[in-house]
């Protein structure tokens, strides 16, 4: 049996691949091994290495790091869906005079650096905004700019035939985009806005170059007072995987929400006539 792209590949295709899997294991599990055997020789796992994280006062440090991490990963969030949404409704604006505006923006700030953003802020205010408000600004704008493509897709990826439906019933614009298209949309936007966030948590770590006392920050000063970079990063890194598949999790549990809602219609025939009657 073949596809139209390719054809299906047979026992000794199949065996091949299976030997070459199973020889790439080996070396990536040789060279992890490896890189291991030289830490644990140089003494990176050693006792005296771990022992700073046995003082209350180094979790505490780490606690404070995590907790700013949290703040400025919490309110860019926040700030950068309502950038994402308003920016995605000026692209998808009728009147040139607010498109061409808006997609210049979303395209300019979705080319720049991050961290360029970041300094800007930075450097050009930083009696007002500080390290914090340099980085969620930084933070805002740039994936303000990537949710705005985000939401646009979603929303076209909508059947065309909804949107002339509800016209065709009466409906204002705002009310198809509320009513129909929002809806419908944010079962495909979901799992892409939650990757987005997790990007956006992930990306505080810029706030170490803004002397942003962040996590990342915190386990630098760590290792820098007690010569430990291996537990050191090995903890930070811990911390954030927890946090991102918590985020993960999160968005697991919303999908699912949303696929057992997706078997009832978005809008009613009885909701439909009210907004054409408004």
């Amino acid at each position: 049996m073949s596809s139209v792209l390719y054809d299906l590949p047979g026992p000794a295709a199949r065996r091949r691949a299976q030997i070459g899997s199973a020889v790439g294991a080996v070396v990536v599990a040789g060279l992890l091994a490896l890189v291991l055997w030289r830490l644990i020789d140089r003494g990176h796992f050693s006792e005296q290495r771990w022992e700073p994280f046995a003082d209350p006062d180094t979790w505490n440090a780490i606690g404070e790091g995590l907790v700013n991490t949290i703040k400025a990963a919490a309110l860019a969030i926040v700030l950068s869906l309502v950038t994402g949404v308003l920016l995605a409704a000026g692209r998808l604006s009728d009147r040139s005079y607010v498109r061409v505006p808006v997609v210049t923006v979303v395209e300019f700030f979705r080319a720049v650096p991050l961290l360029m953003l970041i300094f800007f802020f930075f450097l050009a205010s930083p009696s007002t905004l500080g390290s914090y408000g340099a980085l969620v600004a930084g933070l805002t704008l740039y994936n303000g700019a990537v949710l705005a493509e985000i939401f646009r897709a979603g929303i076209l990826s909508v059947p065309r035939g909804q949107s002339e439906a509800a016209y065709s019933l009466g409906l204002r614009k705002t009310q198809v985009m509320g009513q129909i298209l929002v809806p419908q949309a944010v079962r495909a936007m979901l799992p892409a806005l939650i990757s987005q966030c997790v990007v956006v948590l992930k990306d505080t770590s810029l706030g170490f170059i803004v002397v942003y006392p962040e996590l990342v920050r915190t386990g630098r000063q760590i290792y820098d007072s007690y010569f430990n970079i291996i537990p050191a990063v090995i903890v930070v890194t811990a911390i954030y995987v927890s946090m991102n598949m918590s985020l993960s999790w999160l968005a697991g549990w919303l999908e699912r929400r949303t696929r057992q809602r997706s078997d009832q219609p978005v809008l009613s025939a009885a909701d439909v006539d009210q907004g054409a009657a408004v």
